[in-house]
């Protein structure tokens, strides 16, 4: 067996956070392509409790969910750190990504994919969860510290898909007069090199999200 793979789908902001923090790391690896709908054993053998990518296999042992992935790999290869050794910023970057996945992503989720009849209050509550961000990023180049790390890791989906998913749903949130230190971030963030390099299709991500607005559209 390959001595690092990793299952995901290529255009999950998921399964590229993983692969961010390997490339950051120079650490090699085997990517598996998983169909979502017809699930391989070996991921359903690696993660038999989620049944989700990403996961990661080395040395034949899996570990699931992409930030236990993002510490598994900073704690075990040497290299450029993704999560600070000092306390209160580790607790700071594990707080931002909490915050992040916890209250961001499913936040984005009801405007963009839920129903007309809450999109109102989606995207008020999404108006009110990118000023914390933008206030947060004032005067930073990134969530911890002057390079990218675990909590700037865990807002690629903010970072990229985000903007994606806005042009192809006419739903736009974020713009440069509403939210300028958000966008100075996001902009400082695309250009990193572990992550201009790395970065999913912009066609093909843009064509995934059009043909599932369109599908949800059509009449049923």
């Amino acid at each position: 067996m390959v001595e690092m793979i990793l299952l995901g789908v290529s255009l999950s902001p998921f399964t590229h956070r993983v692969e961010w923090a390997l490339k950051i790391k120079g650490v090699e690896y085997e990517l598996i392509v998983e169909d979502p709908q017809n699930k391989s054993h070996l991921l359903l053998q690696s993660n038999p409790v989620y049944k989700k990518i990403p996961v990661l296999i080395h040395n034949g042992k899996p570990i699931s969910e992409s930030m236990i992935i993002l510490e598994y790999i900073d704690d075990t290869f040497e290299g450029p750190s993704i999560l600070s050794k000092e306390p209160y910023e580790r607790a700071l970057a594990h707080f931002w990504a909490k915050f992040l996945d916890e209250k961001c992503l499913p936040a984005m989720e009801k405007v963009f994919f839920g129903t007309e009849e809450e999109l109102v209050k989606a995207k008020e509550e999404c108006n009110e969860l990118l000023k914390i961000l933008d206030n947060e990023l004032k005067d930073k180049k990134f969530f911890v510290g002057n390079k990218i790390g675990y909590a700037d890791i865990a807002a690629n989906l903010m970072a990229f898909w985000m903007g994606i998913i806005e042009e192809a749903s006419g739903i736009v949130l974020v713009t440069s007069e509403k939210f300028p230190n958000y966008c100075v971030w996001r902009e400082e963030y695309l250009n990193c090199s572990q992550v201009k390099d790395n970065l999913p299709s912009k066609d093909a991500l843009f064509s995934h999200f059009q043909a599932r607005f369109q599908a949800a559209a059509a009449p049923k």
